[in-house]
């Protein structure tokens, strides 16, 4: 039986899974239209190569880290800088590295107008540039107030990168509707596999979890995309 803790997560997972929540991630293509440019990624198959690439080598080893951490950071400004900076010293390309700060400063500009708990203070330090404001560190502080679960937050936070993936898709036109719902289906069982192995319960700072990616068609294809003539992403 579901307490009201539980049901309060599972409420805010929704709202904050919904593409009506502004968060301004549909202005980020991960790399994805230079790919599709390439004809690397050209239908619903290279897709969801592109996007469980993205879960294995990218969101298991580093967003998904940083998001735990800073949800188990409670509120803590020090503990939230020191996650953000390895966040920031692990994101090579500056494309994708300023896409996450841009999209963390979305999603706290939304909560602090929302008065969510510690959400202003976080970016009055960002503002002072003692902080990046990397976008799994902006969630995992605003999830946790928003009283979602470790679990939930992990949950949602994959759930919006394989969205966020097909909808960019979408909009260059590489598939239709349906055929992004297959890309959800065909990737559901790896974002399973990664979310039924849980970080260590002890893992408490950035030095406890070695960050790192792995991704550098993504990485090569962001830094090449701002010399495109024709840009529908802002990465």
């Amino acid at each position: 039986m579901s307490t009201a803790t539980d049901i309060v997560s599972q409420l805010s997972a929704l709202q904050h899974a919904d593409s009506f929540f502004p968060s301004g991630a549909i202005s980020f293509s991960q790399g994805l239209e230079t790919l599709y440019a390439d004809r690397e990624v050209k239908d619903a198959e290279t897709l969801a190569t592109f996007v469980e690439g993205q879960l294995l080598y990218r969101w298991a080893s580093m967003e998904a880290p940083a998001l735990v951490l800073a949800h188990r950071a409670a509120g803590d400004l020090a503990a939230l800088v020191e996650i953000d900076a390895e966040v920031e010293a692990m994101s090579l390309a500056t494309e994708l590295r300023d896409g996450s700060r841009r999209a963390g400063g979305a999603l706290l500009s939304v909560h602090e107008k929302l008065d969510t708990t510690q959400a202003s203070a976080y970016r009055a330090l960002i503002a002072e540039k003692k902080a990046f404001g990397h976008l799994p560190v902006a969630q995992g502080l605003v999830w946790w107030a928003m009283g979602m679960s470790e679990q939930d937050a992990r949950a949602i936070s994959a759930h919006l990168l394989c969205t966020g993936s097909v909808s960019a898709a979408l909009r260059l036109g590489v598939i239709g509707h349906l055929d992004a719902q297959r890309v959800l289906l065909r990737v559901r069982s790896t974002v399973v596999q990664l979310l039924s192995t849980p970080l260590a319960a002890a893992m408490t700072g950035a030095q406890g979890f070695d960050f790192h990616a792995y991704t550098p068609a993504t990485e090569i294809a962001a830094m090449r995309h701002e010399v495109h003539d024709a840009r529908l992403f802002a990465n």
